[in-house]
């Protein structure tokens, strides 16, 4: 089953509807964030066979007024059918060495751009999706969450 939502790992670590699916926690008068994937559906284009580009952007968005730092991103897959299981998670450390910003000024947005070329299996275009959640704190230490789901398509 991994290998089924690996592409969508992969779309994730080279960090539906097209808004966030509501899934902000926050506290009132504290920084807060939101998360979306642009475009979503993410459009695979085929290149050859089976391998796809898979552009999209991941854009986390401050909408409380107080900078926030990303504590951790994690990944869940959904299978048709119900079934779901954690695909990984990034800590602070690990996403600041992959080259990517963590503090998402007040007001202000952080946008990650990727491109990658993945082998994509069929299976993936049948509904799989992944839930993406990115966790922060404000200044004053208070957490924050906004989660959003995505799907592939062609």
């Amino acid at each position: 089953m991994r290998k089924l939502v690996l592409p969508l790992l992969f779309l994730l670590a080279a960090c539906g509807s097209s808004q966030p699916d509501n899934g902000t926690r926050s506290v009132p008068g504290h920084g807060a964030i939101s998360v979306e994937i642009v475009p979503n559906p993410v459009v695979a284009r085929r290149i050859s066979g089976d391998t796809y580009e898979v552009p999209f952007e991941v854009v986390v968005r401050e909408t409380g007024g107080s900078r926030v730092e990303i504590t951790r991103v994690s990944a869940t897959a959904a299978l048709p059918g119900g079934l779901s299981f954690d695909i990984e998670s990034w800590d602070a450390a690990r996403i600041r060495s992959m080259g990517y910003q963590t503090t998402v000024p007040a007001n202000g947005e952080l946008r990650y751009r990727f491109s990658p070329r993945q082998e994509v299996p069929e299976a993936v275009f049948g509904g799989v999706t992944a839930k993406l959640l990115v966790e922060g704190r404000d200044a004053s230490g208070t957490a924050t969450s906004a989660t959003t789901t995505v799907s592939v398509t062609r």
